[in-house]
């Protein structure tokens, strides 16, 4: 079989020079086709080609296109916003906002430190955060300090969440504590470099003076909790970090060890101002928090409000 070449959006968006959200926009358009790999989306060379002389073949058209449509065309995406995080609530926000506002949501499903760079680089509207601090023991303010110097933003609570181990039923290895995964005779499966769940557990092996060298499959990964969860299940591995949540959905047993809060964080300025006022109204709304009562499994006591803010 042939090689068929392929990139990833990343790759895309350095090709064609433009930021990803503008590459996010043109496949939510339909103008770029793409494919997945597990959560991963990818586009054939071959149809980023035919784009790329479908472009050039209408450049004449482009340009005779008047200075006020222009300029609506222009209004028109600026209103698309990236929102960045994997758990299912986001996608829930972003269903509320597009149904009160004029923006249209774009999701990408990339770690809370890869996604907290993204939004310093511009990348990204809305970032969700679970990064634990071990010199604190407190979530997501550290790192938020750090990366995103010299630039104002807001940190709200979106819901709280148990994070611990996923283990076969009825838990036969008897994993309970972070000591435990050092044991020769048991494996793990990891999360990628840049998720929260990884951040916890490098934390807590540093808390604990645990070696990484002395963990079996620490170096294996994945990229979401569902697959490390599957891991588990299929005895691939015996141990796992992830959330409750995605233990109920796969139907195996949880070692709950952390309490961790789940936030959003987003930038301050004159173009960002409708949207955090839009995003605060809806994490306080009623409705908002009951379609997340009703996923079970969240805290929502603390939903909406400010944990941090600069002026």
């Amino acid at each position: 079989m042939s090689k068929e070449i392929s990139y990833t959006i990343e790759e895309v968006s350095q090709l064609l020079k433009v930021s990803k959200l503008t590459i996010y926009d043109l496949i939510k358009k339909g103008e770029l086709p793409v494919f997945r790999v597990g959560r991963q989306m990818r586009m054939d060379a071959k149809d980023l080609d035919h784009y790329i002389k479908h472009s050039k073949s209408t450049q004449m058209q482009i340009a005779s296109v008047p200075v006020v449509d222009a300029h609506k065309i222009e209004t028109k995406e600026s209103h698309n916003i990236v929102i960045s995080g994997q758990d299912i609530v986001l996608d829930i926000l972003g269903k509320h906002i597009e149904k009160c506002s004029t923006y249209k949501t774009l999701r990408s499903y990339s770690g809370s430190l890869n996604s907290l760079i993204s939004l310093y680089n511009g990348d990204c509207d809305i970032v969700s955060l679970h990064m634990f601090d071990g010199d604190t023991g407190e979530y997501n303010l550290p790192y938020v300090k750090r990366i995103l110097t010299g630039y104002p933003y807001i940190l709200l609570n979106l819901v709280s969440r148990k994070a611990g181990f996923y283990v076969q039923k009825e838990n036969p290895l008897n994993i309970t504590t972070w000591t435990d995964l050092s044991q020769p005779h048991i494996s793990m499966i990891n999360r990628e470099k840049g998720s929260g769940a990884r951040i916890l557990l490098d934390e807590q092996l540093r808390i604990h003076r645990i070696s990484s060298k002395t963990i079996s499959g620490y170096e294996v990964e994945e990229t979401n909790h569902l697959s490390v969860a599957s891991a588990v299940v299929t005895g691939k591995a015996d141990v796992g970090v992830g959330i409750e949540k995605v233990a109920k959905m796969v139907g195996i047993d949880f070692v709950p060890l952390i309490t961790e809060r789940y936030d959003l964080v987003m930038l301050k300025s004159p173009e960002n101002e409708s949207l955090i006022r839009i995003v605060k109204g809806i994490l306080s709304s009623s409705l908002f928090q009951s379609e997340m009562n009703s996923l079970g499994d969240y805290d929502y006591s603390q939903t909406g409000s400010i944990i941090y803010e600069t002026y």
